[in-house]
Parts: C-alpha cells; structure tokens; sequence
C-alpha cells in the first residue's frame, strides 16, 4: 500500500490520514496531525523543520521513506508524543531537546516572553526573573536568551528534569541562567526576584487519570495536582510575596484550574492574559495585592498537603 508514496508531500499526506484515523490525540507542540506529520516526515528525512515548500514534491529514497514509516507506526501504536520521537520542541522560537525526563515544552507563556511580558511589566527594570518548576528549562532559557542583561533561576523538585534543563542550558547557551533543586521555594530563602514566572503542575487527579495515553509519557509530577488542580497554585500565590520585590510580579499558569481558583478567591484581583486565541488559563498578578489577600490565601494553602 505504501509502494505508491514517492514524496515528501506523499509521506506528509498519508501519515495524517493514519493519525487521524488512529484518533490520535495532539496536544504536544502541535494541535493537528498535517503538523505532526510534518514534523516526523523532514526528522526522518534529516531535514530542517523551516524548509521551503517547494521541496515537498522531491522524491524519497526506499530507506528514507522506511524510516519515516517507523516513526509513524511508534506514533500510532505506543502513542509516544512526536517531540521525543524527535528529541527536539520548540518554543519561543527556541529549538529545546525534549524526552520523557521532562514534559514537552508547550506553554502559552512562551508568546509573553517574545512580548517582553508586555503591557504587564511596563517600564519596570527587572535584574532577577525566577523560573518556578521548570522541567525541560524552555521558560527559564527563553527568558534568559532574550533578556541577556537578566539574572535568571530556574528550579524545579525532579533531578531528571533539572538535568534535561542543563544540558538545554547548554544546547542554547544561557549564561546569565542558574538552576537550583528546589521544592517551590524551600531552598530560595533570602532570595528576591523582580518577576517569577511559573507552569506548575496543574491537573487535577480525576484529569491526570482520565489524560490519553499520549500523556503517559511524561512525568506524571509534573501534571498531577490534587482534586481541583490548585495544590501547588496556591501554595505558590502564598510564598511569591516572601521573594518579590515590592514591586514584583508573579506570572502563572493554572490551565483549566482557573475557575475553581476564581471561586476560591474572588476578591484577588488577578489579571488574566488574553493571547492570540484568547485566554489560555494563565494570570498575572502584582505582589501588594498577594500581601493584601495573604491571610486567606495562606488559610487555604496550609489546607493542602
């Protein structure tokens, strides 16, 4: 059946028929199966990922076409997301080693770093950012890459992904980033940072139980955050005013959680970010209004376990 698929295009075309007949779910840098099957086909063919369109009608050799056909049936038949059958994701227009140590870079937050966290941050300077849980390290570099003169932190609680998110360090030489194992802030005392930026965990269990087998993948520590996906949110809206300066800014995304955070403080004035196709659950709020609210934030963060 396949002896009929003699180019690029070809290949491209029959691999998203079969993920969408296989019901594949797309949730891992790309939302569709053209784009996946794009992304395997020019992997598998060793080509880059911006090549122009003209090259789709260019004929593949019989070992080309069956390396790109085995990507595929991996795909399909153990549901391994496409960025660690690459071992690449990117984000922020940054190319990121992505595999099953740290989730695939994917946040919202990625199109506010390229914005310079505008209109948020304004005209204020800011000399140290935090990256809380920062898995791959995608946000933390990002923001390190495109703001040089920053001194950014990037931490997380898994030595896998603090490992992943140094080789990352690497791989994109951020210079001005130190990454620290932390758990949320508990190793960050004395420390103060003029914005923090965060993509906890943020799923609740029934969610993380229900995920398709695509999110199996990937470290369940870094989804999987208790019954209204808030566990480490606000633990985090308690801790942030400790290690902002006073007129700091906390950036964070509780995805879908974001109703259930909205009905448990409602009188916390939290911006939420619109972004190119609307809001996406991530909120930015300003550190005298964490102070202002924190008796009842803290009464519902020691609740948590």
């Amino acid at each position: 059946m396949t002896d009929e698929l003699q180019t690029i295009i070809d290949l491209i075309r029959y691999g998203a028929s079969r993920f969408n007949a296989a019901g594949l779910t797309f949730g891992h840098s790309f939302d569709n199966a053209i784009d996946e099957a794009t992304q395997l086909t020019l992997h598998g063919l060793h080509l880059p990922h911006d090549i122009g369109p003209a090259y789709g009608q260019a004929r593949v050799t019989l070992a080309e076409k069956e390396e790109v056909l085995g990507l595929f049936l991996r795909r399909i038949e153990e549901r391994v997301p496409a960025a660690y059958l690459t071992g690449e994701a990117w984000f922020a227009g940054l190319s990121f080693k992505s595999d099953p140590r740290a989730l695939v870079p994917r946040s919202p937050i990625a199109e506010l770093i390229e914005q310079q966290f505008q209109p948020w941050l304004g005209d204020r300077e800011v000399r140290r950012a935090l990256d809380l849980c920062t898995g791959s390290g995608c946000i933390a570099i990002a923001m390190a890459h495109y703001n040089p003169e920053w001194h950014v932190d990037g931490i997380d609680l898994s030595d896998d992904a603090l490992a992943l998110a140094a080789e990352n360090k690497a791989r994109l030489h951020a210079d001005n980033l130190r990454l620290l194992k932390s758990d949320l802030f508990s190793a960050l005392q004395g420390e103060h940072y003029d914005l923090i930026v965060t993509n906890p965990p943020y799923v609740t269990n029934a969610e993380t139980d229900a995920l398709p087998r695509e999110y199996s993948h990937e470290p369940e520590l870094g989804l999987r955050a208790g019954d209204d996906g808030l566990d480490l949110a606000l633990k985090i809206l308690r801790d942030a005013p400790l290690h902002l300066t006073d007129e700091g800014l906390l950036v964070c995304e509780v995805g879908e959680a974001e109703q259930a955070l909205v009905r448990l403080l409602p009188e916390l004035p939290l911006a939420w970010v619109e972004f190119k196709v609307g809001q996406m659950g991530i909120f930015v709020a300003e550190r005298h209004d964490l102070v202002t609210h924190h008796a009842k934030i803290r009464k519902l963060a020691d609740k948590r376990a």
